[in-house]
């Protein structure tokens, strides 16, 4: 067709070749990045081994750990001691406790990581516990907002605990990172210092992994954090006794002081058709005691005064207290334990009282 453009074979080739030494260039170009990354990456990892080689196994390393400043550190819990059965058997009681404090705040905490990192969960307990109100915001979204509340209720609950002695073992920094140890650390010392109802079990422990970096360097080290000790030294009742002589170095006799108190009860309890065979089970509702004081003392307990078939915690705790009442009104000095302790099963609270009953009474018929 006449004036139709005829493009030569030469200036093709030319293009062609043009074009190819283009996608050469920047295919070129892409292969050294893609190499220059993949050197990077294996300098990063191979450092990281280097850094990390006393890393227990399973332990998740964090970017952040590898960013550490010089001479900062960061703490992380053992693989195992998260699976601790002791361990868990805490976070149960804890949760359980925060549930019963909130429950009119329709608050539900089903893991103490997710549910009390953002400061909301800690300051309705505390304002419950303590009975003051935080000035603070009721909803938080941002970090920010989460870290400033935080920051108020930690700063009330230090101010409280620190002049007991309390070790802060807490920061708002670790409570907001999820650090599972702070948040137990702090749960602990709230419901110690307010006598909680609760039976937190003893020597419970958990190994935690620390990763400073020195001179560039990350090294890893394992500390042990006592979480709780003895029921008696976490309630603050720290005079020792017969009995922590007793259970502590000479268990084998604990049973001989067992038999001795059953006969000694069952003497009166006898009297109204009733046997006692477990002291730490069968006294935890305060029904037994209170009849036994009434026994000794030989006088009839009015029913009104307490519950023959408590159905709840609170019911059996009214009847313990009552028979301490008793107790006290018949003379005796008011005794150690708390009620709670007798209903949460304490078998060293419970041998106290009895105890007591058996030095002022064993010769009554």
């Amino acid at each position: 067709m006449a004036g139709a453009p005829v493009r030569s074979a030469t200036s093709q080739s030319g293009k062609m070749k043009k074009d190819e030494s283009f996608l050469g260039k920047l295919g070129g170009t892409l292969v050294r990045k893609k190499k220059s990354k993949e050197v990077s990456d294996l300098h990063e990892e191979g450092k990281n081994a280097i850094n990390t080689p006393m890393l227990p196994s399973g332990t998740e390393i964090h970017p952040e750990d590898t960013m550490l400043e010089e001479n900062a550190e960061r703490n992380m819990l053992d693989p195992t001691s998260r699976e601790n059965p002791k361990f868990k058997d805490l976070q149960r009681v804890l949760i359980d406790w925060i549930n019963n404090e909130l429950e009119e705040d329709r608050i539900i905490v089903k893991g103490l990581e997710e549910d009390c990192y953002d400061g909301q969960v800690l300051q309705k307990l505390f304002e419950k516990l303590s009975g003051r109100k935080l000035n603070v915001a009721e909803v938080t979204q941002s970090e920010i907002g989460q870290k400033q509340k935080l920051q108020t209720v930690l700063e009330a609950v230090n101010e409280l605990l620190r002049p007991h002695g309390w070790s802060i073992e807490w920061s708002v920094d670790s409570i907001h990172a999820k650090n599972l140890v702070a948040i137990v650390y702090l749960l602990v010392a709230l419901a110690m210092h307010y006598l909680a109802p609760i039976r937190l079990p003893e020597h419970v422990s958990v190994q935690v992994v620390v990763v400073k970096k020195r001179e560039g360097i990350l090294q890893t080290s394992h500390v042990t954090k006592e979480l709780t000790s003895t029921t008696e030294m976490m309630m603050g009742r720290f005079e020792r006794d017969a009995f922590d002589t007793l259970l502590d170095h000479a268990p084998d006799k604990l049973n001989v002081v067992k038999k001795s108190l059953i006969t000694f009860v069952n003497k009166h309890l006898n009297k109204l058709n009733l046997e006692v065979t477990e002291l730490e089970s069968q006294f935890a509702d305060g029904v037994y005691l209170v009849l036994l004081m009434g026994l000794l003392e030989n006088y009839f307990v009015p029913l009104y005064n307490f519950f023959l078939t408590p159905e709840n915690f609170e019911q059996k705790v009214h009847n313990v207290a009552f028979a301490f009442e008793l107790m006290q009104d018949g003379g005796l000095k008011k005794p150690k334990a708390r009620p709670e302790d007798v209903v949460n099963l304490n078998l060293k609270s419970t041998l106290r009282v009895l105890y007591n009953l058996f030095t002022n009474y064993k010769n009554s018929e």
